[in-house]
């Protein structure tokens, strides 16, 4: 991401932040900014590694784990549940509302494409899972995939 991108990136997401009540402080700054910098999903102590490189002062991974909640809550930020990782929002800066996320994963090279997936096909899967007896935990899409550049290197 270039760095005026980011630049205007990071400051919608402090107004998110302030219109919602909190705060995108210093360090939680730096987290999106590691995520929206990163070509892949990055763990808890992927990420605290990362900021541990590029600080003078140290960062537990537990501390991590509640500035991503954080920026999880305020939808900055997604947790992959398939791998236990996560990626930077790529509608932080939109100004339109946005539908679900659902998430294309490379498997070859853990590389992700978020994209959108309308209301009505959503509702549809959960009628499907109701129509069996299951409840629909969260609409959030993983799918198995091979990128663009993954299939042409093969």
């Amino acid at each position: 991401m270039k760095k005026q991108q980011l630049v205007k990136v990071i400051e919608k997401a402090a107004a998110i932040c302030k219109q919602s009540g909190g705060q995108l402080t210093a360090k939680r700054k730096k987290i999106l900014e590691l995520l929206l910098s990163s070509d892949v999903p990055l763990s808890a102590y992927e990420v605290a590694d990362a900021h541990n490189k590029q600080s003078e002062t140290s960062m537990p991974a537990m501390s991590v784990y509640r500035m991503l909640d954080f920026l999880a809550s305020e939808q900055l930020v997604h947790k992959l549940s398939s791998t236990n990782k996560y990626i930077a929002c790529s509608h932080i800066a939109c100004e339109h509302s946005h539908e679900v996320p659902q998430f294309l994963i490379c498997g070859k090279c853990q590389r992700v494409k978020e994209i959108t997936i309308a209301k009505r096909i959503v509702d549809e899967l959960a009628t499907q899972v109701n129509n069996a007896g299951y409840q629909l935990a969260t609409p959030q899409l993983e799918l198995d995939c091979l990128c663009e550049r993954c299939l042409s290197n093969d």
